[in-house]
């Protein structure tokens, strides 16, 4: 982490926030490098349940800083990492492939690269004010921030085709309507947090391979499908958290799970 991104961990829940709220949260080489090191730090951290990120300020993230991007694009490393992605794409891809739930808690604006960083969570909760844009067409770019293999889970094909040809802006209704976001709340950051403690007292180890289902359901043939349900399965039936959840649902009171 750095400047640009904070992460506090409280009761199994990280609450990470972009903070360049002078500049909206745009984009420039220190924040892809902070969101990418927060997501790197929370993808081994056992203790964490759930993620809420956010924006503060006025926007949630209005795209790439043209300005210290100069030259172009979201980045030019070419760099991979294990999951194939480079930095500029990790930003965003990351989220998904963390183990835990991501949910994204979005105000203001979602532009470009932002709207991509959106995009990589779980579950998005957006302010009814919210505008949105796929905007990279704009400035004579492509989307490269790992929006197109997400997105294909999310919206039509055509309704996507039209979004990113134009680049043109559209409110949270249409962005409800579309499937970009899951929700709609006055206080997308505290309905997001209230949300993050239901999933955190879940079992973990449940929550986790529902997750690792839920990312291969778009990409695996049915018997991949299948047999991973069935290993997910083997992994959590009569372990301590599912006799925790079954005892403590049977008792009427709150389970204690182990991470």
């Amino acid at each position: 982490m750095n400047d640009r991104v904070t992460l506090t961990v409280t009761d199994g829940i990280a609450d990470v926030r972009l903070t360049r709220a002078d500049k909206m949260n745009a984009i420039d080489p220190a924040m892809f490098e902070g969101i990418g090191a927060t997501i790197d730090a929370l993808a081994t951290r056992t203790d964490v349940r759930c993620v809420v990120l956010s924006g503060e300020g006025r926007g949630f993230c209005a795209g790439l800083d043209m300005e210290s991007m100069a030259r172009g694009g979201s980045g030019t490393s070419k760099e991979r990492n294990a999951q194939g992605s480079i930095l500029p794409q990790h930003v965003t891809w990351g989220w998904r492939q963390l183990p835990m739930p991501v949910i994204a808690a979005v105000h203001g604006v979602a532009f470009g690269g932002g709207f991509q960083i959106m995009s990589g969570a779980d579950i998005r909760i957006a302010a009814p004010a919210t505008r949105f844009a796929i905007r990279e067409t704009h400035w004579g770019l492509v989307p490269d921030m790992a929006g197109f293999p997400i997105w294909r889970g999310l919206v039509r094909d055509d309704v996507l085709r039209e979004l990113v040809y134009t680049a043109r802006e559209f409110d949270a209704d249409e962005a409800l309507r579309h499937g970009f976001v899951t929700r709609l709340a006055d206080d997308p950051l505290t309905e997001a947090l209230s949300l993050a403690k239901a999933i955190a007292g879940r079992s973990p180890h449940a929550i986790r391979g529902a997750k690792r289902l839920l990312n291969m359901a778009h990409d695996a043939d049915p018997r991949t499908m299948l047999e991973a349900e069935t290993e997910e399965q083997l992994k959590v039936i009569g372990k301590s958290n599912m006799m925790e959840a079954v005892a403590a649902n049977m008792a009427r009171r709150a389970p204690i799970f182990v991470d």
